[in-house]
């Protein structure tokens, strides 16, 4: 069996993302693998952070007669073990790793005004005609407390 270490394509509609895999060289593209040896993501903005490989696997399969195919031997070249790129790729993954710092804001267009009611402590007194009513709400439920006991009074 002839082995192949190739890309096999995952991810969303315009949104790829690739495994890097061992695979027969028989077996489709996205196919069954027999080892995943690393990703390689086109959408992180650090160009060097875009490929992770497991290195001393992929030396394996290389040592062992695996034909990497075109991208992956760039890939290989540049982040593999004793790769060109390998102090620029861990750079690029620290910096990655640090929290975004956003820039201030300034102060903001526009703020709307807020209504606020007067609090019970600093309400005016009540008008007159509230006091008026008030008192006339007493005198009847005072004439409706009395009725009973005037009923009694005259009934003996």
């Amino acid at each position: 069996m002839s082995v192949t270490i190739r890309m096999k394509r995952m991810g969303r509609k315009n949104r790829a993302f690739y495994r890097i895999c061992a695979s027969d060289k028989r077996s489709p593209r996205d196919g069954r693998v027999i080892e995943e040896l690393g990703t390689y993501d086109p959408f992180v903005p650090e160009t060097d952070a875009r490929c992770v490989l497991n290195g001393p696997r992929v030396q394996y399969w290389l040592s062992v007669g695996a034909q990497p195919s075109n991208a992956v031997r760039v890939l290989i070249k540049k982040y593999g073990p004793s790769g060109t790129h390998e102090k620029a790729m861990e750079l690029a993954r620290a910096k990655l790793s640090l929290p975004r710092v956003m820039p201030d804001p300034g102060p903001p267009a526009y703020v709307p005004e807020v209504k606020v009611e007067p609090s019970a402590e600093s309400a005016p007194e009540p008008a007159a005609a509230e006091v008026v009513a008030v008192e006339a709400v007493a005198e009847v439920s005072a004439a409706v407390a009395e009725a009973p006991a005037a009923e009694e009074s005259a009934g003996s």
